[in-house]
């Protein structure tokens, strides 16, 4: 049995997809591209398919990733332009690597977020975040299964940054009116228990230094993966497993020069 993991995005539109709503669009993908899928056992059986850590319904993500379980060995670049074509646009596959490591879900402990709050001034926001990156503990309410709940939303947060313009370009996001004043947050947060979301962030700032955009925000999710806690970076969570293939060759041709005779 073959394992292949793979990374795919939410943009546009359908970054207001459920987790369900996916899960229904991937698995008609399947069927479509006609991937040898393995299948659980039992009465009702399902395609052999392991998520980990979506992203909230309503915010973008360029990192989610799923694993899936193969009766038929497959290329994964192969499979990746099959499966991406299968799909709706904004619903894109966009890596694929053979699981060779275990563990993919342990090393997501962390994700990059990009928070877009328009009629928010720059300076304005950078006055919040200083608040807030200053304050010890941040409590904030969320109302959850059981009740409402208190929690500590500034320990999970590694870092957090105010920027006028998205990261690495010159002008706001450009499917978003650009004559208003428009602040950029960029921040990393360590994923705990209970879980601190984009949303509670911003409820810190209000609670911190009454930081209130006027519409909602638009966030999306750059990256996830195990936070570095001496770069305070995330790194890409495939790479192991790239690794571990690129390395299988080599490997190989050490076993068979050993067992060769002299």
């Amino acid at each position: 049995m073959q394992r292949v993991r793979l990374r795919y995005t939410k943009r546009g539109r359908l970054r207001f997809t459920s987790h369900r709503d996916f899960q229904r669009a991937f698995e008609r993908a399947l069927r479509r591209a006609e991937v040898p899928m393995a299948y659980s056992a039992g009465f009702t059986p399902h395609p052999k398919v392991s998520y980990a850590n979506a992203a909230p319904t309503g915010t973008g993500s360029e990192a989610e990733y799923l694993e899936i379980a193969l009766t038929e060995a497959r290329d994964p670049e192969q499979l990746r332009a099959l499966l991406d074509e299968s799909l709706p646009a904004g619903l894109d596959i966009v890596d694929a690597v053979e699981a060779r490591t275990s563990g993919l879900a342990d090393r997501l402990t962390a994700s990059v977020w990009e928070l877009r709050l328009d009629g928010v001034a720059p300076a304005d926001a950078e006055r919040a975040v200083d608040a807030f990156k200053k304050a010890e503990t941040v409590e904030v309410q969320r109302k959850m299964k059981n009740g409402m709940r208190t929690f500590d939303a500034r320990a999970a947060v590694a870092s957090l940054e105010a920027h006028s313009v998205r990261p690495g370009t010159d002008s706001p996001q450009p499917d978003r009116p650009t004559d208003q004043p428009c602040a950029i947050l960029r921040l990393v947060v360590r994923h705990v228990t209970p879980a601190v979301r984009p949303d509670d962030v911003l409820s810190g700032l209000r609670a911190v230094a009454d930081l209130a955009p006027p519409v909602p925000a638009a966030v999306t999710r750059l990256a996830q993966g195990l936070f570095d806690e001496e770069t305070g970076t995330v790194t890409d969570p495939l790479a192991p497993d790239r690794e571990a293939v690129a390395a299988a060759p080599h490997m190989a041709a050490a076993t068979a020069a050993a067992k060769a005779p002299a």
